[in-house]
């Protein structure tokens, strides 16, 4: 890449497929900063986390990470003079993590002693009424990907709902003059696609920028997470280069990472329509760069704008469970249900669940395991127990998982049972959480759920 910003089109560079979940790879990123970009950004959220994160309004790694990953990328946005754009911050883009990202960038601004500069941030958490209200009104709240149209049950057991932004706040707060954006929660590729349609480049190619440039180096050879990657658009195609020396941006690195994720493969939405990349032709430009034409942005007859919810289920206790005798592996579902039924006996049937993860055997694919009747040599068992109270959790789990030793099995002649614990108690984890709503809501304006402010940081 040249070292000159004339004669080009828009580089963004992105440090980090999922900032704050694992700490930015440094040396790739400063590499990026030395290639000039225009624009520094990168996406904080995930649904990969789980409901948790959403339910209880918390992150799913620790801030001295999130602070890692926002020092670099403020040193290196403002060190250059550009934009520096952050998406869905904390994980969820609720408005407790966008205060979080905001006042760590204030102090972060104050330790380095940075001159003044405009700080934008919108918010994204929708109160549940405002949706009550359009169900209430007749309003159909859509499901995706097969699930029925959302009811007041599902939003009974709903804490706490985010709403998924476009490009629209991140363009008025590049209109008002910020420097810095710290995004509720937003589709991926809005972060990147938004300053490219500012610019006025086509949809197709700006929404298409944004789908491969959100995963950072996913969409690069040989895997190597969390590196950086640049993307530059022009008006007539899109180039990514992996700023790793170890890596390359290739045909098929970028093709597979565009169709990474989706149900549809070619299709990507967000608020205001889609593009199908069915058509694109994929490149080779030069040995870490690949360039990227023909995606099609088709408009939507409709504003409807993602919803995401989520909901607590109970207090939540984790047993590990150790087999190694290859004749309590060949009846594992048997000391299961052993264990299961002596928790009825204790429980009755309703009110707490308790789930049995069989490492080894089928923990992670379940059903679909094709090897499920071959299990290894020793088992790894994860007992789940889940309550309304910490203290019925527990007891659930422990009772789920010592029960497993004293399984009676036929043929046994031993009296030394055929588990092994990796602690004599059970460890109390995170409270259980559930998706609740993954649904879309008819809007009138796309800022109308994402209200934004600008403050001020620095010195």
């Amino acid at each position: 890449m040249s070292s000159t910003r004339t004669n080009r089109g828009l580089r963004i560079l992105c440090p980090n497929g999922h900032l704050g979940f694992a700490p930015t790879r440094t040396g790739s990123f400063k590499l990026g900063l030395a290639a000039e970009p225009d624009i520094v950004a990168c996406d904080s959220g995930s649904g990969d986390c789980g409901p948790g994160p959403l339910g209880s309004d918390t992150c799913a790694s620790p801030r001295a990470w999130q602070e890692h990953d926002l020092e670099a990328m403020l040193l290196g946005a403002r060190r250059l003079g550009v934009p520096m754009i952050v998406g869905s911050a904390g994980d969820t883009g609720t408005d407790s993590r966008v205060a979080m990202f905001v006042e760590i960038i204030q102090h972060l601004a104050k330790k380095h002693g940075l001159p003044k500069f405009r700080l934008g941030y919108f918010h994204s958490e929708l109160p549940k009424e405002r949706v009550v209200a359009k169900l209430a009104a007749g309003e159909a709240i859509r499901g995706l990907d097969g699930r029925a149209d959302a009811t007041q049950a599902d939003l009974d057991a709903t804490d706490r709902i985010v709403a998924v932004a476009g490009v629209h706040p991140y363009i008025k707060l590049m209109d008002e003059g910020a420097d810095v954006i710290i995004g509720g929660r937003s589709s991926d590729c809005a972060i990147f696609a938004a300053p490219a349609l500012r610019r006025g480049y086509p949809p197709a190619l700006a929404y298409h920028y944004g789908k491969i440039l959100e995963c950072a180096s996913f969409c690069a050879e040989p895997y190597a997470g969390k590196e950086s990657v640049m993307g530059e658009i022009t008006e007539t195609d899109i180039k990514v280069t992996a700023m790793l020396p170890e890596q390359r941006c290739t045909v098929a690195s970028v093709a597979g990472h565009a169709m990474y994720e989706r149900s549809n493969p070619f299709f990507e939405y967000f608020l205001g329509g889609h593009i199908d990349m069915g058509q694109c032709v994929y490149e080779q430009f030069d040995d870490r760069t690949t360039r990227v034409t023909g995606a099609v942005f088709h408009p939507a007859e409709e504003l409807r704008v993602k919803l995401e919810g989520a909901g607590k289920v109970g207090e939540r206790y984790v047993g590990v469970v150790g087999v190694r005798d290859p004749y309590t592996i060949s009846r594992i579902d048997e000391v299961i249900a052993w264990a299961r039924d002596r928790v009825k006996d204790r429980f009755g049937e309703t009110g707490y669940t308790l789930t049995y993860n069989v490492y080894g055997r089928d923990g992670v694919m379940g059903a679909l395991e094709p090897l499920r009747d071959r299990p290894g040599h020793e088992l790894c068992i994860v007992v789940q127990g889940v309550a309304p109270t910490r203290e019925v959790a527990e007891e659930v789990c422990l009772t789920g998982s010592r029960q497993m030793f004293y399984a009676r099995l036929p043929d046994v002649k031993g009296t030394a049972g055929g588990v092994a614990f990796a602690l004599d108690e059970v460890m109390r984890a995170s409270p259980a959480h559930r998706w609740t709503l993954n649904h879309t809501m008819q809007v009138n304006d796309p800022l109308e759920l994402f209200p934004t402010f600008i403050t001020e940081a620095g010195v």
